[in-house]
Parts: structure tokens; sequence; C-alpha cells
């Protein structure tokens, strides 16, 4: 069943079944039943630009990004407004900087050091990493969380959001628990994986928690890589009209992510036959 068909599920007036107790038996996020798209076209318009530039340039900068959007986009915009965007999208230059950012950590949440540093990727299981990317829509966007196994690259479990609340962050890595454990997740600083919710979850679970460092350029690059593959083979192949949509063909794009597409990195391999390999 589609994102979709499962929103369509979903009875506001039912008044012996919550509307939190519906979308966690439908698995989707609560905050897309209420949700109602209010983002200027123009602003879609610089946003989809932005993350064109961001995907093949990631370690550009606002002040790059600004004459990028200008000369290949027609779109002369003031250093204000990029930065205001980028910050909605969430996006950050892999470079030592000032952080700009949605995921930026909350001060009162709890913070982990970065465990991987000279650590050999030997199992699949060793490393779990996870990572948050905007994903374009034609009338507005969605934000795409995915949980990645490092030493196959294999995608173990995704989540399409209309928002950053952490929900679907949290139903990612409850789905991929219940494929299987790491020793180790590592994640970024975000509020969505400082959240006491999420920590809980990985604590209870017994799993170490790994977070990159403020500045540190290459620490989530698997995750990195695997954006920049979702996009230039399916999201900018497909004009998605919305989230349903997206969650439709992704969907399939994952599944022969997994299955099917070789890797150079895995002896041409698939990343299904390297994490189920014994």
């Amino acid at each position: 069943m589609s994102y979709r068909e499962k929103l369509t599920l979903v009875n506001k007036e039912q008044s012996n079944i919550s509307i939190r107790r519906q979308t966690d038996l439908l698995d989707i996020s609560r905050s897309s039943v209420y949700y109602q798209p209010a983002v200027d076209s123009e602003d879609i318009l610089i946003m989809n630009a932005i993350d064109e530039i961001f995907t093949r340039y990631p370690f550009y900068g606002h002040r790059r990004i600004k004459p990028e959007l200008q000369e290949e986009y027609g779109l002369d915009i003031g250093k204000k407004r990029i930065i205001s965007l980028m910050k909605e999208m969430g996006l950050n230059a892999i470079y030592p900087r000032k952080k700009l950012s949605l995921s930026d950590p909350n001060k009162q949440h709890k913070k982990f050091p970065y465990l991987l540093k000279g650590l050999p990727i030997i199992r699949s299981n060793q490393i779990w990493g996870t990572d948050i990317t905007y994903i374009k829509l034609k009338k507005h966007f969605a934000y795409l969380v995915a949980i990645l196994d490092w030493y196959s690259r294999y995608v173990i479990t995704w989540k399409l959001s209309p928002t950053l609340e952490n929900i679907f962050c949290i139903q990612a890595l409850k789905e991929a628990l219940k494929i299987n454990t790491a020793d180790i997740h590592n994640s970024d600083q975000g509020v969505q994986y400082t959240s006491i919710d999420y920590i809980n979850i990985l604590e209870e679970n017994k799993i170490r928690i790994s977070m990159d460092g403020r500045g540190r350029c290459m620490d989530n690059i698997f995750t990195e890589r695997l954006w920049r593959t979702v996009k230039y083979e399916n999201v900018y192949l497909n004009e998605y009209g919305n989230i349903g949509e997206a969650d439709q063909g992704l969907s399939e794009y994952f599944k022969f992510y997994n299955e099917k597409r070789r890797h150079q990195s895995l002896d041409y391999k698939t990343p299904a036959q390297i994490y189920f390999s014994k």
C-alpha cells in the first residue's frame, strides 16, 4: 500500500481510535495527516536549483551557490535568502565552517563522541549510518531519511516526511531493528538524533552511539554518496507530484538499489548479496 493510500485511511472523526494510534498502525507520520503545503512557488524553484547544485558540489556553501544560481539558472537572489532556504532544506557544505542546518543540535540534548576514526569496517551490521536529505516535488518538497549499512551499502530502511519532526526517523530506526541490530549507530548531531526518544531506543538495544563532530567533512560520506545516487538515478528523472508518488517511486527504486544495482566498490555485487552473505 502506498503512502498516499495509507493517508486516505486515516479517519479524523473516529472517536474510538486516536489520530496518533491510527498513524502508528499505518506506519505514517502524524504530521502528514494535518499538513497543508504553504510554500511560495518561487522558493520551491530556488530550492530545487540549490538542491541540484549542492548534489553536484556538496562542498559548496552559500557564497559559491549564489553565482551558480545566477549563471546556470538565471536566479539572482540575495545571500540572506539563500542562507534561509538552505537552512529550510537542512543543507551543510562538507568543510569546516559555522554549521548551517535545520538539524542543528539542541544544546540541552546529550551529545556523543565520534567512534569511527581509524576503525576498519569489516562486516555487515557493524556500523549503521543515517542522515536526512531534501526531496523535491512539483509544488512542494519532502524529507527522506535512510539507515544504511556501511559495509554492504544496503539500505536497511527509509522513510519520507513532509516535515523534519523526528517521528519519521524514529519509525525508520524501529523498522531497521526488526531486521537486525548494529554494533554502532552513526549520525550527525541534529535534534532528530539527539532526542531522548531516539537515544533511548539505541540504548535499550545496546547499540553504541557515534556522532559526527562539527567540521568533519567525511564522517557520513557513505550516506552522502547514497543521496547523490538516489537523486541522479531516480528523483531528478521523475517529476513526483506529491509525497505519495515519491513514496511509491522510491519504494521501487530502493528495491532495485538493494537487489539489482551492482556496485564497483562491492566488486560488482549488489548490496543485498553482501549484506545477507554469511
